[in-house]
């Protein structure tokens, strides 16, 4: 979180036209079979600082390796690229300070035998499938549901 007008009265709004955004460019792309929605936006407890975590799966992760595909989805200034294993985040702040966190990766990350504690973690703490078109979100979302 950036600190830069985080009370915005907006910010819901704002959320949400970019949670829009980001499922219509990943639906429109072949590889991509999965958009999750993580966190308390998927929570539905965002406070207006609060950031926009994604989880986007790819058949072809190294198309994402340069980050040239975010450029369309108007994210604003890339703060950091770092690689946690299964998934390489990219995190962006818009102009008015909402951070976005879009964590790519391939359908290895939501396997479901046996689910990954790491993975794990990010669906119960609050996740939504956005785009699934194979159900492999869905299945990892039973797995994870006790």
């Amino acid at each position: 979180m950036t600190g830069r007008d985080e009370t915005r009265p907006g910010r819901p709004a704002e959320r949400a036209r970019v949670v829009d955004r980001v499922t219509r460019a990943a639906a429109a792309r072949p590889d991509v079979i999965g958009l999750l929605l993580a966190g308390s936006t998927a929570r539905g407890t965002a406070r207006p600082d609060s950031d926009v975590d994604l989880v986007l799966l790819t058949t072809d992760p190294a198309r994402y390796a340069d980050g040239a595909w975010t450029d369309a989805l108007g994210l604003g200034t890339r703060l950091r690229t770092r690689s946690w294993g299964a998934v390489t985040e990219w995190r962006y702040a818009t102009a008015s300070g909402l951070e976005v966190e879009i964590d790519v990766g391939s359908p290895d990350w939501a396997r479901t035998d046996p689910v990954d504690p790491g993975t794990r973690r990010v669906v119960t703490d609050g996740a939504r499938p956005l785009h699934d078109p194979r159900g492999l979100l869905a299945a990892l979302l039973r797995a994870c549901t006790p």
